[in-house]
């Protein structure tokens, strides 16, 4: 490259750097205002109906003044240091302001830790080098040998949990069952249908787009049980091993380094953990963002259009993780010298999450139950309900997403996610790479819906791949490799510890009650063969998934009596008195009596008992 070329590449890479600072500066300024009136008319800061009171219009007119007032003073003046005290001064003042109005402590924690950031970003600025990357040597044999058994223990922690789990009759309908019943109409008829989702005969794509899970059916159509589908996901997510141990290489690890990389995927406990409510698509999402890093590293345009189409696949909510990907690879080839091929990557891969996201939820809009955007009710009121208005309000109200984040009941969540990784997700001069933590915010920590920050659902599958990223990127900034070494083995340990606490207790429980009680549920499982395969069945909960090889199966407390009552057979746990409570009456709060007169009543025979477990009825 000539010295012109050189000289053309910073210029261009400095004017996008005053841009995007400017560019923030004017938005938290618009964001104060917005706040300044709200106190003004003296309106609660973090409640919901404030939202009401904000005007898009008038903050974008905001934006815009003090944007042009920034970029004239900016070509006559040395401004960045200024800027870079204005946002944090600016920041300071959301922060004080929304501590005046809450005085929690976990949220003062936040607001100081926010206000720690950008007072070293005030002092010292961004970080634009771009230093050669060393890849790591070539990989020694018995290395290999020791990722493959650490892959096989885990696969095998993980699905002995979860397969036994589907023989202690521990899955219920949602949402196991209703993935079993989804298999069996893919293997029989090629459509994810099922009747045990919206009680009637229904694609499951009209609930959630998640056309990934035929890359199971192969397997799934050589052994069709609930069991394969368990192991299934334990395989998908243990994969993730493969495309992380390449990133470490990539970014100069040796092995010892990479192996405790692979470590701390393994003992994560939101990683581990999120196997805990059985097989759902997002187990696919740590392998495939994985992948989707590895491919913009190497620079592969095909490869990474492939994989980013593939995370799209998953779910509708894949085209977050996609564009927030898309956003930061366009902004840092912004921000580096003769980036060009990086550029256009980042525009594909966000062009292609905008036009596959406005398909997917037109899709379930116009023809599904619609997107599902209720799980963010908090950052919504009367007059914007929509999910576009949740990324509106959060653009409007900045602080609340900080407030909302660090509720009392996120807590242990953010600790088993961020202090395993002894934080380093979050210790950077790269400011570019914050963007990646959009996906942990706004998946997990901005909705009020409780198991969106519980690390025993799958919800964190997606973000564990972007804090996993973020901890090797910002690791291989250090120049002291031995300080590497030390950070991976103390995060290994740390790791270690959380999962022996929490996810070992968990995972051990299953195995431990099958074993204990494996007679009764084999007496169960024999007694369930008994039913038909081509009778039309309604059964309680933790029944559905063994009886999910039917075209016609219903859980009994989500269908009318109506339909309860067309069934040739019903089948019955007597141990769980709430799934009942549609059949009290008044005078009578036994609901499971209720039922079984009424079908009595309506011809139905009591065929199999097994007291205090199980009962069948046969019409």
């Amino acid at each position: 490259m000539s010295k012109i070329q050189k000289v053309c590449n910073r210029t261009i890479h400095y004017q996008w750097s005053h841009v995007i600072r400017r560019s923030i500066l004017s938005w938290l300024i618009g964001a104060l205002v917005e706040y300044i009136l709200l106190v003004r008319r003296g309106m609660e800061l973090f409640d919901k109906e404030s939202f009401g009171l904000m005007s898009p219009v008038r903050v974008i007119i905001t934006i815009c003044w003090v944007f042009c007032i920034l970029m004239v003073l900016g070509r006559k003046y040395k401004t960045e240091v200024w800027e870079r005290w204005g946002i944090t001064l600016v920041c300071s003042a959301l922060c004080i302001m929304g501590m005046r109005a809450s005085a929690e402590g976990a949220f003062l924690g936040a607001c100081i830790l926010c206000i720690g950031i950008f007072l070293i970003y005030g002092a010292k600025g961004w970080n634009y080098s771009m230093e050669c990357i060393s890849p790591g040597k070539k990989t020694k044999k018995h290395t290999l040998w020791i990722l493959t058994l650490l892959a096989l223990l885990f696969l095998g922690f993980v699905s002995l949990w979860t397969v036994a789990r589907v023989y202690s009759f521990k899955t219920p309908t949602y949402d196991f069952g209703i993935f079993s019943q989804m298999f069996y109409y893919m293997k029989e008829t090629g459509l994810p249908l099922t009747t045990l989702e919206r009680d009637g005969l229904l694609s499951h794509f009209a609930v959630h787009v998640s056309p990934i899970y035929y890359l199971l059916l192969p397997a799934y159509a050589l052994v069709p049980h609930p069991e394969t589908l368990q192991i299934l996901q334990g395989v998908a997510i243990t994969s993730a091993v493969i495309p992380l141990w390449l990133l470490g290489k990539h970014y100069g690890f040796n092995d010892i380094q990479g192996i405790f990389l692979c470590g701390i995927l393994f003992l994560l406990p939101s990683f581990s953990g999120g196997v805990g409510y059985d097989i759902h698509e997002n187990c696919f999402l740590t392998p495939l963002i994985l992948w989707l890093f590895y491919g913009i590293e190497k620079k592969k345009m095909g490869f990474t259009i492939l994989f980013a189409f593939l995370v799209l696949c998953v779910k509708e909510d894949g085209a977050v993780y996609v564009a927030v990907i898309g956003l930061w690879l366009f902004v840092r080839s912004l921000l580096s010298q003769g980036l060009r091929k990086e550029r256009n990557m980042a525009l594909c891969v966000l062009v292609l999450s905008l036009v596959w996201f406005y398909g997917v939820t037109t899709y379930l809009n116009r023809w599904g139950d619609g997107v599902m955007s209720s799980r963010y009710e908090n950052f919504m009121n009367e007059e914007r309900g929509s999910l576009f208005s949740v990324v509106c309000n959060a653009l409007l109200h900045p602080i609340k997403i900080l407030y909302e984040c660090s509720e009392t009941e996120k807590l242990r969540y953010l600790a088993l996610t961020m202090v395993p990784l002894l934080g380093f997700p979050l210790i950077t001069r790269r400011y570019e790479r914050y963007i990646l933590l959009i996906p942990y915010i706004l998946v997990n920590l901005m909705s009020d819906y409780t198991y969106q920050h519980e690390i025993f659902f799958q919800y964190s599958f997606g973000t564990t791949a972007f804090l996993l990223y973020l901890l090797l990127i910002n690791l291989s900034d250090m120049k002291n490799r031995k300080g590497i070494t030390a950070v991976l083995s103390a995060s290994v340990l740390l790791c270690g510890v959380c999962f022996a606490l929490v996810v070992v207790p968990k995972g051990a429980n299953y195995p431990a009650i099958w074993i204990e009680e494996k007679e009764s549920f084999r007496e169960i499982r024999q007694a369930l063969t008994t039913v038909p395969e081509d009778a039309t069945v309604t059964a309680t909960t933790f029944y559905t998934t063994e009886l999910s090889q039917r075209r016609y199966l219903y859980d009994i407390a989500y269908t009318s009596p109506e339909q309860v009552l067309e069934s040739e057979y019903i089948v019955l746990d007597p141990r769980y008195e709430h799934v009942f409570k549609k059949y009290r009456s008044s005078g009578k709060t036994n609901g499971l009596e209720n039922l079984i007169a009424i079908l009595k009543r309506e011809g139905y025979e009591e065929v199999i008992s097994i007291e205090g477990t199980l009962r069948i009825f046969k019409k």
